[in-house]
């Protein structure tokens, strides 16, 4: 199995820093709603979609992602406004009060407010093909990469009390402290290193990214709490020893719609 994960991770990881540097703007869209397009496809499997409504929604989300690039829609300020709210106010009352989707409605529009601020995501913080674009977006998934980490070793060693052991029983909130403390350190380094091309202090980066690693650690509690609640292990089988997309990206999902939202919020 570690093998497996290692072979696929080793696979994975050289695509996406290859395209993420050297994709022009049209093919890094087509790849990163390639993505976002198959977690989508596995959260509608998760969330009771069937059929022609399955492959319908799919269809049409594809065509409005496609239109959207063509005309060279942005994510409205309001829109990023519900974005953070879904993930700052809603999402945790989700967690607490364990939600259920009951209706194909319900999972059409969760769907899209899940996956469309990341899609967006994706291309704002990279609109065009350079360097400086491309280390500014691998630091925002970087950071989610280290926080998964961290959180994994610290709770490994340290973890006792559970963080939410009806929905993930491994997670504990020694790891999240851990997570806090890796990111907190990572984002002074990169800083350093110049990525981050956002013109803040240091500091400022560093009390940004600290609630970006909460949301990380919930985004990967939302996408536990949906295969929990249908009864599946993994989202899909894609990705040998890594289950599927969504399980890979859960966290990714949620940090691109947040630090975007802040981003242009802030006006930076």
């Amino acid at each position: 199995m570690l093998k497996t994960r290692i072979l696929t991770a080793l696979v994975l990881l050289p695509l996406m820093l290859a395209a993420l540097f050297l994709f022009p703007a049209s093919a890094w869209a087509g790849f990163s709603w390639l993505i976002i397009l198959l977690a989508l496809w596995e959260y509608s499997r998760m969330t009771g979609l069937q059929g022609a409504l399955r492959w319908g929604y799919l269809a049409a989300t594809s065509a409005f992602a496609a239109i959207s690039w063509q005309q060279g829609w942005q994510m409205p300020l309001a829109a990023h406004v519900l974005s953070l709210l879904f993930w700052l106010l809603v999402m945790p009352l989700w967690l607490a009060r364990r939600w259920t989707v009951k209706t194909p409605l319900l999972a059409c529009l969760l769907g899209w407010v899940l996956m469309l601020p990341a899609w967006y995501g994706f291309l704002e913080w990279r609109p065009q093909a350079d360097a400086s674009h491309a280390l500014t977006l691998l630091a925002v998934m970087g950071l989610v990469w280290v926080a998964d980490v961290a959180a994994y070793f610290s709770g490994k060693a340290f973890g006792k009390r559970k963080l939410a052991p009806s929905i993930s029983p491994g997670k504990s909130w020694e790891g999240v402290y851990g997570a806090l403390v890796g990111v907190a350190v990572y984002v002074v380094i990169v800083s350093r290193l110049g990525w981050i091309s956002v013109g803040l202090p240091v500091w400022a980066l560093v009390l940004l990214a600290l609630p970006l690693t909460a949301v990380s650690v919930c985004g990967d509690l939302l996408e536990s709490w949906f295969k929990r609640a249908s009864g599946i292990k993994d989202s899909s089988k894609l990705l040998p020893g890594h289950g599927g997309v969504y399980d890979r990206i859960d966290s990714l999902i949620a940090v691109l719609a947040v630090s975007n939202a802040l981003r242009v919020l802030g006006g930076l």
